[in-house]
């Protein structure tokens, strides 16, 4: 399997990361033209899944080092499987309830409260987990991205002031908060099904990144039965929805949204991949800077903040500069 042997090719793939997980929901927009969020997104979680299948059939079985796919997944041991099955299902719950958010606040308000909260409580829960890197440098670093989130919100709340579509503006920051304490969890469930000290010996009963990452969209995948029926019948906006109008789809509008699902999860085995030598807690932090990507395409491309106030810009500003300074000294603190 392939195997990232250097600090800075694994903060690279953190990066890489950090957009993809800040890009997945233009997909979301783009679909909602004509889709509602929760046909959106089976297409969504079948993405994620199909992914994950190829690229532990790639990436996760060539080379010399490690175990491939196949001879890992046969010894992996129920303990660990279980594991990274429940981090599936608690992230696929956190996430129907981010969607749900972006589909209600937008973009720009939704990832950072949402996604910002999971940075700030993940990389706490992930560090007792596996402490690696330079504990002060990380903690300061994850301060500076929660007074963003401070900003974040802040900035939201001016943008819906005085208009009359604030009483769903509130329901959206609501879901995302609780999509971020969600959402702080999951990564622990995977990263304790992987052997995160040696990938080139995995110890026996442990998983690889990318047997954990299969695992992992298996679980998104089952729980999406459970979890997005019941918004389906029981939308936190609009009438219900059925099945029959999932297969209305035109083909094109599938494909938009199991490209959402490629995209996130590309992001997401590259973080597993790179938690052998940043830590679980430093690539989860690094990734979790998406928040800010998310924010730039919802302010500059969506134009979510299009005739807002001076001051809502001005906490837009503070924000960026916040993530960013955050996110340099989470990188530093794993050098």
């Amino acid at each position: 399997m392939y195997i990232v042997n250097s600090y800075a090719l694994a903060v690279v793939l953190c990066i890489v990361t950090m957009i993809c997980w800040g890009s997945w929901g233009n997909t979301q927009k783009l679909a909602a033209k004509n889709w509602r969020y929760e046909l959106y997104y089976w297409d969504y979680t079948i993405g994620i899944l199909l992914f994950s299948i190829l690229l532990c059939f790639t990436l996760g079985s060539f080379g010399s080092e490690g175990r491939s796919f196949i001879p890992d997944l046969m010894q992996l041991d129920s303990s660990r499987a279980v594991s990274a099955l429940t981090g599936g299902v608690i992230f696929n719950a956190s996430n129907i309830l981010l969607a749900a958010a972006v589909s209600i606040a937008g973009m720009s308000v939704a990832f950072p409260l949402g996604v910002g909260i999971a940075l700030v409580l993940g990389v706490f829960i992930n560090y007792i987990g596996e402490p690696k890197g330079n504990a002060s440098m990380l903690f300061i670093g994850v301060a500076l991205v929660a007074l963003a989130i401070i900003c974040n919100g802040l900035a939201a709340k001016s943008k819906g002031e005085g208009n009359q579509d604030s009483k769903n503006s509130r329901k959206g920051i609501i879901l995302a908060v609780a999509a971020g304490v969600l959402m702080s969890f999951f990564y622990r469930f995977v990263a304790a099904a992987m052997d995160l000290n040696n990938f080139e010996n995995p110890t026996p009963g442990m998983a690889t990144p990318y047997t954990a990452f299969f695992i992992f969209s298996c679980g998104i995948f089952l729980s999406n039965f459970v979890f997005n029926t019941l918004a389906m019948r029981y939308p936190f906006v609009g009438t219900p929805v059925g099945y029959s109008q999932y297969f209305k789809g035109s083909m094109k509008t599938h494909m938009v949204g199991m490209l959402g699902g490629v995209i996130w999860g590309l992001g997401t085995a590259f973080s597993y991949i790179a938690a052998g030598k940043a830590g679980a807690a430093i690539s989860y932090a690094l990734g979790q800077g998406a928040p800010m990507i998310a924010a730039l395409w919802g302010v500059f491309v969506w134009k979510e903040f299009k005739g807002c106030p001076r001051i809502t810009m001005r906490l837009l500003g503070m924000m960026f500069i916040l993530f960013i300074i955050g996110l340099s000294l989470i990188t530093i603190a794993g050098a």
